[in-house]
């Protein structure tokens, strides 16, 4: 269809029976003159509780798995409750007591098992998505919108990978086709579970990180949609974390390669692998606030008009900073640098920023903080003879460290910005540990220690005139 709009509605803007009647209505808004499919998330908290119930499960707390449980029943039944007519109360809580007790189901499997094994996790977790979903499309029927909801087990065809799946785009096509077309064909509104799929074979996945946002962006690929629309909590991509800058601006428009740049960087943004389906086929999507619609948000195209250097500087805090030096020069550096990146995706880990020294060999590499255990288990492993024989030092590990990164397309071929960054930086004696910047030079990424962070980012928006201030006197 030439002009289907796909909304996507994370967990805040679902995460309570208010919630829920506020993005409805969005979306019957604008099912009154176009087709509109939505896909959504669990409600705000949830997954963490599916996931947490998993891990009592493990353990096996019972006594955890109960309370977690009884949470997750009630949250869903009162919001059912608020929601919907009379009439439709006790059908819908029957069908949410079916979900519940499925997922009790898988979890006490893995209580008996004492494990969590990742296709039942990846299976078990769905449940978030499909009760939001249950209850979003029913009250959407129950206000005069015709909608379904839609697992998207039957419409998202993905490898098998669990817990960090790939979609499988030309099968998804031909799934959505089958089972979302006809529906937007009689006038139904799909309501659809976001962050799951299912291998070709039936078997449940999740999609990993951002996985939500990815589902939508599969889904808007796939049926060809006009546009996708992101409905989060916030007013739009912004030049900075306004909790640490407060003068940041929201960006009118940004380019596919700035929101990928800016979320791998800790930007509350889309996740950089929900462009990239998107990117190939140049749809726009829109990042909006769900609680302030009126506010036009962020447009995210295929390229600007007009770049004009660094437009944005996002950061993160929550991460490490793993060092590997070896001990002699003798030793091959680039060898060694190899086996450890292969580790380390082997451990499906994600690098933030690697920086390394020509000399002694030696690299750093930046990662997520919760990331930390799995690629030390994995390097030790993969390098545990050049540790164990004083061929490589021990492996260092700095927490107490906080990235932040430049990014835009002007930065590109403008002399002096990245001195201009480090003198920023420096001025508010803040000492840079590693720096990196990417072929493209699309982004410049600092790695400083965590207590002169904020300070770093407030520098950097200055001296790139970010700023809603500095805006304004250029205009004058």
């Amino acid at each position: 269809m030439s002009d289907l709009l796909i909304m996507k509605f994370g967990g805040t803007s679902v995460g309570s029976a208010e919630r829920m009647r506020a993005s409805a209505r969005l979306a019957a808004e604008a099912a009154g003159s176009r087709p509109v499919a939505i896909v959504v998330s669990a409600m705000s908290g949830i997954t963490d509780l599916l996931l947490g119930t998993m891990r009592h499960a493990e353990a096996g707390d019972r006594a955890g798995m109960e309370a977690n449980l009884a949470n997750l029943r009630r949250r869903h039944q009162e919001a059912c409750r608020e929601l919907l007519p009379a009439a439709r109360i006790e059908p819908v809580l029957a069908e949410i007591e079916t979900l519940a007790a499925e997922f009790e189901r898988l979890a006490n499997g893995m209580a008996l098992l004492n494990e969590r094994p990742p296709r039942s996790v990846d299976e078990a977790v769905a449940a978030g998505e499909r009760l939001s979903a249950l209850l979003v499309a029913e009250y959407l029927s129950a206000q005069g919108t015709p909608a379904e909801a839609v697992n998207a087990w039957d419409v998202v065809v993905t490898d098998a990978v669990f817990g960090n799946a790939s979609p499988l785009m030309e099968a998804t096509r031909a799934k959505a086709l089958q089972r979302i077309q006809p529906l937007l064909d009689r006038g139904v509104l799909p309501v659809i579970t976001g962050f799951n799929g299912a291998t070709a074979d039936g078997r449940p996945t999740t999609l990993g990180r951002g996985g939500s946002d990815f589902s939508a962006s599969i889904v808007a690929a796939a049926l060809d949609a006009a546009e996708l629309w992101i409905w989060t909590d916030v007013d739009g991509i912004m030049s900075a974390d306004p909790r640490l800058v407060p003068d940041g601006v929201v960006l009118a428009e940004v380019t596919y390669a700035e929101a990928a740049e800016l979320a791998y960087h800790g930007a509350k943004v889309l996740h950089p692998k929900t462009l990239a389906p998107l990117a190939d086929r140049r749809i726009p999507v829109w990042s909006k606030n769900s609680f302030a619609p009126e506010k036009p948000g962020t447009k995210i195209v295929a390229s600007l008009r007009e770049a004009t250097g660094a437009r944005a500087v996002a950061s993160m805090t929550n991460v490490a900073l793993v060092t590997i030096e070896p001990a002699s020069i003798e030793l091959n550096g680039v060898q060694v640098m190899a086996r450890a990146l292969d580790a380390i995706a082997r451990a499906n880990v994600e690098i933030l920023l690697l920086s390394s020294s020509s000399f002694r060999g030696n690299f750093c590499f930046l990662v997520r903080a919760a990331e930390l255990e799995p690629t030390l288990q994995s390097l030790e492993q993969a390098l545990a003879l050049e540790l164990a024989h004083g061929y490589l030092n021990p492996i260092k590990v700095d927490r107490n460290v906080g990235m932040l990164a430049a990014v835009g397309e002007g930065m590109q071929g403008k002399p002096g910005l990245a001195s201009r960054i480090f003198t920023a930086i420096s001025r508010e004696r803040v000492n840079v540990i590693a720096i990196a910047q990417g072929s493209n030079e699309l982004t410049i990424a600092v790695v400083v220690n965590r207590d002169g962070l904020e300070k770093a980012v407030q520098a950097v928006h200055a001296e790139c005139g970010m700023g809603a201030s500095r805006r304004k006197d250029s205009q004058t």
